[in-house]
């Protein structure tokens, strides 16, 4: 008797399965644009401790971070260059305007998390930018963290000094 309640419980499975669009039908092949009604797409950046909240929307390409020019928060260039990397990779240069906000971690944690946001950010406005951003790995959160210190030991792995007498 079970088995027979078994057969039917796949059958309806292979009804059900037949009327989802697959991956590889048109439907699913593009997903829609996330965009708030001003027109903005909103993503999440994580690197290390810092956690970047990231606004993008067409614009000239002015980047404003905790309410300051990119220049002042950034002093380093190779920070600067680190967060425009994924408009360079997607050939989108000054066409976006940048709002963020981060918090934690320092300032190279930071510029991590405001690339990975912005990253995210142009998936949600241009889905198809999806490919080329992956292949270039500004999609992947890094997952490498600090440590935690154990007990017994002076850090996360450095022993106390060993004195024989």
């Amino acid at each position: 008797m079970s088995g027979t309640s078994t057969t039917r419980t796949l059958a309806d499975l292979k009804d059900l399965a037949g009327a989802i669009p697959s991956a590889t039908s048109p439907e699913a092949a593009t997903p829609e644009p996330k965009r708030d009604a001003l027109g903005r797409a909103y993503a999440t950046g994580k690197r290390k401790n810092a956690v970047a909240r990231v606004w993008i929307k067409p614009g000239r390409g002015e980047i404003t971070v905790n309410g300051k020019k990119v220049d002042q928060y950034f002093a380093r260039p190779v920070l600067r260059m680190l967060i425009t990397q994924p408009f360079l990779v997607a050939d989108r240069y000054n066409q976006f305007d940048v709002m963020c906000t981060v918090k934690g971690g320092g300032l190279s944690g930071q510029a991590g998390a405001i690339r990975h946001g912005i990253s995210r950010a142009l998936v949600n406005y241009e889905p198809e930018l999806r490919k080329i951003l992956k292949a270039a790995g500004f999609l992947t959160r890094d997952p490498r963290v600090v440590e935690r210190k154990k007990y017994g030991h002076a850090k996360a792995r450095r022993s106390f000094q060993f004195s024989k007498r």
